[in-house]
């Protein structure tokens, strides 16, 4: 009973953290610029995120945004830093080794409370889930650490001109997106710690012994 509990509650932490890392990767709120020109950066903040770049203006707005001024990051774009290249690619790679953890976890636990868990390598599906679930954390915290740090150290980006952004801001924040993927990647961690511990209950010792 016990042990079934412990491993859904690892699935939920598991999937909420890697949510956290989803909505960490769409978000602009990595970097918090404060910027003292406000003629065309209106609130004074921009934003800028692994895929684009935004900003509220009265005077320059992009459709789609309705209310703001965005413009998007590639990775093939020379001004784009290492650290958001990396970010780019990892943070990606973490959601799609993340999922297979999840999807991993969730047959392995359906068979766990079906009772098939005597007849099927159930140990050795927890034990992979475990591990795609710390790698996806480990893909993750990379970039977000590596972008934390650039923060921290005040390091700039000299986008282009089209941007509309200064050349260096009068200060810089961390965003929340960075915190929340931090947060999703721990939870990813636990989760996976759990799996990887997880044994078979006394029950089961028999078709362990055998398959031995």
């Amino acid at each position: 009973g016990l042990i079934k509990i412990g491993l859904l509650a690892a699935h939920w932490l598991g999937f909420v953290g890697w949510t956290f890392i989803a909505v960490a990767v769409g978000s602009i709120q990595w970097r918090v610029w404060q910027v003292s020109d406000i003629g065309v950066i209106t609130s004074g903040k921009a934003w800028v995120g692994i895929w684009r770049v935004c900003f509220n203006s009265h005077t320059l707005v992009t459709p789609e945004f309705k209310v703001m001024y965005c413009r998007s990051i590639s990775l093939t774009d020379t001004f784009t830093p290492p650290e958001i290249a990396a970010a780019q690619v990892l943070m990606l790679l973490a959601l799609i080794v993340g999922l297979c953890g999840n999807a991993g976890s969730i047959y392995a636990l359906r068979n766990v409370y079906l009772g098939l868990d005597k007849s099927l390598p159930i140990r050795s599906v927890f034990a992979a889930s475990g591990a795609l679930c710390l790698l996806a954390a480990a893909m993750s915290l990379v970039p977000l650490l590596w972008n934390l740090s650039s923060v921290v150290t005040n390091k700039t980006v000299r986008f282009p001109p089209d941007f509309h952004m200064p050349e260096v801001p009068e200060e810089q924040y961390v965003g929340s997106s960075i915190g929340l993927g931090i947060i999703g990647a721990a939870l990813m961690t636990t989760s996976g710690v759990i799996f990887l511990t997880y044994r078979l209950p006394a029950r089961a010792d028999s078709y362990t012994c055998s398959k031995s």
